[in-house]
């Protein structure tokens, strides 16, 4: 009978860490009123796109970290390499954790190239996107694939680790090892409904995502629309901690 324990991660990272919570709000003020309810049930916040158009964001980042937050910073640099490479030095003195690149070998190469202590996670494939929409962009394989060619090549290039569904997680470790980090979106319920799936396709439980492999599961709808989103996000916290007990 197969360990389901055997790729679980083993780096030291505190449990609570292991959640990140993707802080997709329109405006700062909606961002602290979130994070103040949440309290302590979150330790690490993920800032995308729609906080970034909303301003703020960089004051956002460091009201964060005054209270002992973490920060990645999820606006996936894609541009031409120098323009990557001075985004990702922008980032290196203001204390987030990860930031998020796009992109071929000489993106990645000078987002590596300015990182130093700045996390670098290579985005592989998008989970909202599934083998018809790959077909559609005129990839011919079905997404693991890419995503293992997509992780191999980021890796060799210096990237920290990958942005990756819970689904390739278990591919991933057992063809690439576990010297890298594996931070996995896409996480719902098993009996999630549409609006909990939103534009999510390739999903997987917070088990699931962890024994798939996963160092870190990024988690946003079912916390934000939660009747209570303090009692959501302790409920996955629980559930981390007698995983990693």
């Amino acid at each position: 009978m197969p360990d389901d324990r055997a790729n679980l991660s083993q780096k030291n990272i505190d449990p609570k860490d292991r959640l990140i919570f993707a802080l997709d709000v329109e405006s700062s003020e909606q961002a602290q009123q979130l994070v103040e309810q949440l309290g302590d049930a979150v330790t690490f916040y993920k800032l995308g796109l729609e906080m970034f158009m909303g301003g703020k964001y960089y004051e956002t980042i460091d009201w964060l970290l005054a209270r002992n937050k973490k920060v990645f910073v999820d606006l996936k640099f894609f541009d031409v390499p120098q323009t990557v490479g001075s985004a990702v030095r922008q980032l290196t003195n203001r204390g987030v954790s990860f930031a998020t690149v796009h992109g071929n070998d000489a993106i990645l190469a000078a987002a590596v190239q300015e990182k130093k202590e700045l996390k670098i996670l290579a985005v592989t494939v998008l989970t909202s996107l599934d083998r018809s929409d790959l077909n559609d962009l005129g990839f011919e394989c079905d997404p693991e694939a890419l995503v293992l060619s997509r992780a191999k090549r980021a890796l060799a290039i210096g990237c920290d680790g990958v942005i990756s569904s819970g689904l390739e997680a278990k591919a991933l470790r057992a063809d690439l090892g576990a010297n890298f980090l594996v931070v996995t979106p896409g996480i719902r319920p098993v009996d999630n409904t549409e609006v909990e799936r939103g534009d999510q396709k390739r999903i997987v439980d917070v088990q699931t995502a962890f024994t798939n492999g996963a160092d870190y599961i990024v988690v946003g709808r079912p916390i934000k629309l939660a009747a209570d989103p303090y009692l959501a996000a302790s409920e996955i916290q629980a559930t981390i901690a007698g995983i990693f007990a």
